[in-house]
């Protein structure tokens, strides 16, 4: 019985560093991706200034802070003893929608569609951080 229980913590240790080493290469990987991303919101600022870029460069922007975001998640998992915290899931699915609603909006039922869903997960943030429901 012991045994089992050395063998189960051994396996969710192998298993907890596999997962931090994943998380910090995606860590790496997010940091190339908003390097890049700066590199093309400059160039997009100073280089390119026809009226059709202004949209692009509001994608741009959200995409920035997709990317930001993925990585403060990443580093509060480290931070937090090792959980993500939920609220940081929300602000990305909002700011995914908010780029989705950018990118997309011609069809005005999908945009009332994706601007219910922005609702929704403003009411789950509300009751994420509630005192009965936040950890930190």
């Amino acid at each position: 019985m012991l045994e089992n229980i050395k063998r189960a913590a051994l396996v969710a240790r192998i298993l907890q560093t596999v997962l931090n080493f994943g998380l910090l290469l995606l860590a790496v990987i997010l940091i190339v991706f908003l390097g890049k991303e700066t590199y093309a919101l400059i160039q997009m600022l100073f280089v390119n200034t026809s009226q059709s870029s202004s949209y692009l460069l509001i994608e741009g922007i959200v995409i920035y802070f997709l990317y930001f975001e993925f990585i403060a998640l990443i580093i509060k998992y480290f931070q937090s003893g090792y959980h993500f915290p939920l609220r940081y899931f929300i602000y990305i699915g909002i700011t995914a929608i908010i780029r989705l609603i950018i990118v997309d909006h011609k069809d005005p039922m999908d945009t009332f569609i994706y601007s219910g869903a922005i609702l929704v997960l403003v009411v789950a943030l509300y009751l994420a951080n509630t005192d009965r429901l936040k950890r930190e």
